[in-house]
């Protein structure tokens, strides 16, 4: 495949639409690499560690009885979950005649696919949307279920006014922190607390799921499943009166998120997000005045995989027990990093070499992986902030490295970074060295059904995606593949946003389009959540032949928006670097600049040469038009201590 470098002027409009901010391109005029921290230094700590707060047991039984009162108010008997920061269910409760189950949305064509239309416990939907509040939030930012319908949809805001604007920032982050995922913990496996823990259904887009916060700091969330829908809002121009929002905001009463980090104080392209259409005002009863947990006429309830039929006690975020921690001096050099513990003291990802040796020439060093994830930090901690308050403080997100065969070589964050980020970051990574990997339309198209047959869903989009292009090259490693790339292909429209255009190779049509069935990234996890749903624990999320080593390359999934970029030795892929936390141009620039600089301190490896970087390609549209993909898109102005600008040019 030999890559087109040229967009033909009939589709400047449309290459803007795919331009976003910043780039990877050669710049106009020459531009100044910032200067590289010396290896050995330690550097200054910038970050602030959240204060150690957590959910008491008597907390929990105020939260489930104010909830209780809304939804006996309303008539509406509810399923109560609340968890800790990093997932611990802290206890659910099923108030008398609640629903039993709750069903996915399903497709407005009646023709359901992937995870449309499916039945759950209602359970399972309530503890998703606690663990969407609690991962989604962090002292700088306080999200929703709302909040996170709303920038998971085809156009951004989502409206039946906004058709033709481009998809949400985060569209496909639904399909993370999945039950089948090999990263996060599991109730009643090692150590009892350590997190994060695994969404029974991922994130959840129905509103319904709030934040939890104890004198200013995030503690949980707290989930309400009652109407039996469990779908999202496709029209942010309104207001919704939503009974489970209600119930759910009449819990955090006590609780609540500082009105100053909420959605609706963070704009993304212009455009405040959204935290809740339920008000104090709008509660049928007084949260101050609700009956005592012990004269609830419900039941608390255990949930196989989640719970035990009882109340705990939240674990305070930050502590060893909790599984994300401060890191020591010896395992990463930076006084703010924080890394994921088994509990016992033992670093869950430490870092090392590659496991790839059979594929490829010169794997990673432990060396090469360190100093990669040292530049990404120290990228991060000069970074402007895209979704916290107050303006101008620091980005904080985690940060995942990969081998070719997506065996984690390390991974950190900073202190308050949003957790959702933690398995998201992995991921992105591992998306990111899938697809510049040679072997990936091979083993795409050797995915099989849990029963062992060819399973068409997945392996259809090997001849999609070449059609697509025109050629087989895309899938074969003749280009490195960035997450934006993934994500300009991976749209119910090509290009983004544009209504009438047909699908991206990666993604639904718009007719069997929902946040419930994306395309490839839903296709190939939906076996395994067949599975979880059947009482099964798989601890990977795909059906893709594992390697030589035993690992599989997407084991917790693919990630569909930008945060990724491949690690190349010369024109050899060895790895990947994943970024999560904060704004999609912030994350990408951590990643492509980390990579970047890390290669000028240790030499040898970097960033893919640029002529086979996906932003090379361009893709034939039906009106004999061409549209070139991205491979990063850098914010301006982004960093606190300078005033540079363009700093993605000319690496």
């Amino acid at each position: 495949m030999t890559p087109a470098v040229r967009i033909t002027a009939g589709v400047a409009a449309a290459a803007l639409l795919l331009a976003g901010c910043g780039g990877g391109g050669a710049p106009s005029t020459p531009v100044a690499v910032s200067p590289t921290p010396s290896p050995g230094v330690s550097p200054a700590s910038v970050f602030t560690r959240p204060p150690a707060e957590a959910l008491t047991t008597a907390d929990v039984q105020a939260i489930i009885a104010r909830a209780a009162a809304e939804a006996t108010a309303r008539n509406l008997p509810a399923v109560i979950a609340v968890v800790d920061r990093v997932g611990n269910v802290l206890a659910v409760y099923r108030m008398a005649g609640a629903r039993a189950t709750a069903t996915t949305r399903a497709n407005a064509n009646g023709a359901n696919i992937d995870a449309q239309g499916v039945t759950v416990p209602a359970e399972l939907a309530a503890i998703a949307k606690a663990i969407t509040g609690a991962y989604l939030s962090s002292g700088g930012n306080a999200f929703s279920t709302r909040t996170a319908s709303m920038i998971v949809q085809p156009h951004f805001p989502p409206s039946a006014r906004t058709v033709g604007l481009e998809s949400g920032p985060l569209y496909g982050v639904q399909f993370s922190q999945l039950p089948c995922s090999d990263l996060v913990a599991r109730f009643g496996v090692g150590s009892p607390f350590i997190g994060p823990k695994r969404s029974p259904l991922g994130l959840a887009a129905d509103p319904g799921g709030f934040p939890l916060y104890k004198n200013g700091v995030a503690v949980g969330g707290v989930g309400i499943m009652a109407d039996g829908d469990y779908g999202f809002d496709s029209e942010v121009t309104d207001t919704d009166v939503d009974d489970e929002e209600h119930i759910a905001l009449a819990a955090t009463t006590g609780f609540e998120a500082p009105a100053t980090i909420r959605a609706e104080r963070i704009s993304v392209d212009g455009t405040l997000l959204r935290y809740s259409d339920a008000v104090a005002a709008g509660l049928r009863a007084n949260p101050a005045s609700a009956p005592g947990f012990a004269s609830l006429t419900g039941s608390l309830v255990a949930v196989a995989g989640f719970n035990a039929a009882s109340i705990v006690a939240g674990t305070p975020y930050g502590s060893e027990a909790s599984g994300v921690r401060p890191a020591t001096a010896a395992e990463f050099n930076h006084p703010d990093a924080y890394v994921l513990s088994d509990g016992a003291g033992a670093n869950r990802y430490p870092v090392r070499a590659g496991s790839d040796a059979g594929d490829v020439a010169q794997p990673l060093t432990a060396a090469e992986a360190r100093a990669i994830l040292e530049e990404a930090f120290a990228i991060m901690a000069r970074a402007r902030a895209q979704i916290r308050q107050p303006l101008d403080s620091r980005a904080q997100v985690s940060i995942s490295v990969v081998d070719t065969r997506g065996t984690v070589l390390g991974l950190v964050r900073s202190p308050d970074a949003p957790v959702f980020g933690i398995d998201v970051s992995l991921q992105k990574a591992r998306t990111a060295a899938f697809f510049s990997n040679p072997r990936a339309a091979a083993e795409l198209g050797a995915v099989v059904t849990a029963a062992g047959a060819p399973d068409a869903n997945v392996r259809d989009f090997v001849a999609k995606t070449n059609a697509f292009f025109g050629n087989t090259g895309f899938l074969t490693g003749q280009v490195a593949v960035s997450n934006r790339a993934i994500g300009n292909i991976a749209r119910p429209y090509f290009p983004d946003g544009e209504a009438g255009r047909p699908p991206g190779a990666l993604s639904r049509d718009i007719r069997g389009w929902s946040p419930f069935s994306t395309g490839l990234q839903s296709a190939l996890i939906v076996q395994n959540l067949v599975q979880v749903l059947g009482g099964g624990d798989p601890r990977q999320c795909s059906f893709l032949p594992n390697t030589a080593s035993g690992q599989n390359r997407l084991a917790n999934g693919i990630q569909i928006f930008p945060g990724a970029v491949p690690i190349y030795r010369g024109a050899t892929l060895v790895g990947a670097i994943g970024v999560s936390g904060d704004g999609i141009d912030q994350d990408d620039m951590i990643s492509f600049l980390g990579t970047s600089n890390a290669g000028l301190r240790v030499g040898g490896i970097g960033l893919p040469p640029a002529s086979v970087r996906s932003d090379q390609v361009e893709v034939p549209l039906a009106t004999g038009n061409r549209v070139r993909l991205r491979f990063v898109g850098c914010p301006f102005a982004p960093f606190l201590d300078t005033s540079e600008n363009n700093v993605c040019q000319a690496r």
